[in-house]
C-alpha cells in the first residue's frame, strides 16, 4: 500500500425497507454517499479505476442489520467525526453510518477477520419461548443439521458452526431467538433455518417476522466473552 492513504472503517445499519436490497445495491448506495459527501477517496489501479472500498460479509436479501461495516481508503486525512457527519448527510436514513474510525493499512480485510455473526430472529405464533428453547437444544444436541438451499444440500456440524448455544426469550408477546454462528468461505448457517428445524422437531409452526444481524466479530473477541 502506498504512503499517503488513510483507511477509515464505517459501521452502518441495514434497516426498514432497505433490508430487501441486495448486497450490490447496498454497496452502491454507500459509494454514492461517499461521492456526494465530497470525500477524497482513493481509486484502484488498472484500466477501469474504481473507488477503493471493501465491504464486510454480505447479508441475505431480507435480513436486516445494526452492525454492517465497510472500509474506505482516502487520499487525505479528514477527522473521523467529520467523515461520519458528511456521510450521514448524504446517506439514506436506514443505512446512514453510525460509527467511524481509522484502522491500519495492513489490518486484515473485513471478510477475512469477521468470522462470527450474531442474529436476532423475531417469531410470531408457534411454541412459546420455553418450549422452543427445548426444541433448539434438541436440534443442537443432534450434532448436525442438513439444509437445502437452491437445490443443494449442505450439512452443518453444529458443534463447530455454533460457538454459543441459541437462546429463546419472550418479548412483548413474541419469541426472540438469539443465534451466533461462524462464517467461512464454505458458507454459513442461516439463523432462520435453525429456527425452522426447531419448529419441525416440536411439531409446531410459527412465522419468522424478521431476522437482524446484531453482531459481527472476530473469533478471538467471542472466545474472550465465553
Amino acid at each position: 500500500m502506498s504512503e499517503g492513504l488513510f483507511r477509515i472503517r464505517l459501521t452502518y445499519p441495514k434497516a426498514g425497507r432497505l433490508r430487501f436490497l441486495s448486497h450490490l445495491e447496498v454497496t452502491t448506495a454507500c459509494e454514492r454517499a461517499a461521492r456526494r459527501a465530497g470525500l477524497p477517496y482513493a481509486v484502484t489501479q488498472g484500466f477501469n479505476p474504481k473507488m477503493k472500498v471493501a465491504f464486510g460479509p454480505a447479508l441475505p436479501v431480507g435480513t436486516g442489520s445494526t452492525c454492517e461495516r465497510f472500509d474506505l481508503w482516502l487520499r487525505a486525512y479528514i477527522p473521523a467525526p467529520e467523515v461520519l457527519a458528511r456521510l450521514r448527510m448524504m446517506s439514506p436514513p436506514d443505512c446512514a453510518p453510525t460509527e467511524a474510525c481509522y484502522v491500519g493499512l495492513r489490518v486484515p480485510s473485513l471478510t477475512a477477520s469477521l468470522t462470527i455473526a450474531g442474529y436476532e430472529v423475531v417469531i410470531e405464533g408457534g411454541a412459546g419461548a420455553e418450549d422452543l428453547q427445548g426444541s433448539l437444544d434438541a436440534v443442537v444436541g443432534a450434532g448436525e443439521l442438513a439444509v437445502e438451499h437452491k437445490g443443494k444440500q449442505k450439512v452443518f456440524d453444529l458443534a463447530h458452526t455454533l460457538p454459543k448455544e441459541p437462546t429463546a426469550r419472550s418479548i412483548n408477546g413474541r419469541t426472540v431467538v438469539g443465534i451466533t454462528t461462524r462464517m467461512s468461505e464454505r458458507g454459513s448457517l442461516r439463523p432462520e433455518a435453525l429456527v425452522m428445524a426447531a419448529f419441525e422437531r416440536s411439531g409446531t409452526s410459527g412465522s419468522v417476522l424478521s431476522v437482524t444481524r446484531t453482531l459481527l466479530a472476530e473469533e478471538d473477541e467471542v472466545v474472550r466473552r465465553l
